[in-house]
């Protein structure tokens, strides 16, 4: 399974992400040296929402069309 994930950064910036392994993946967002540089600097990062898929494909495919979303359709995800 694989999952497209929004975390909500400190200075309230949104991250979307894809990974098959969220917990490991959060913990690379909020502790590790190396990983995704623009939650490096943003810490700490809170989970706000996510979404399962049976492929890769469909997980990034979607990943990509959040991504091209405006911020209040990003949050209306998971302020609903």
């Amino acid at each position: 399974m694989y999952i497209t994930y929004i975390l909500e950064c400190a200075d309230r910036s949104l991250y979307i992400g894809c990974t098959n392994n969220l917990i490991k993946r959060l913990k690379q967002h909020n502790t590790s040296k190396s990983g995704a540089h623009y939650t490096k600097i943003r810490r700490p990062v809170v989970l706000k929402y996510q979404e399962t898929f049976k492929t890769l494909k469909k997980a990034r495919g979607r990943e990509s069309e959040i991504k091209s979303w405006k911020r209040k359709r990003k949050l209306n995800l998971f302020n609903k």
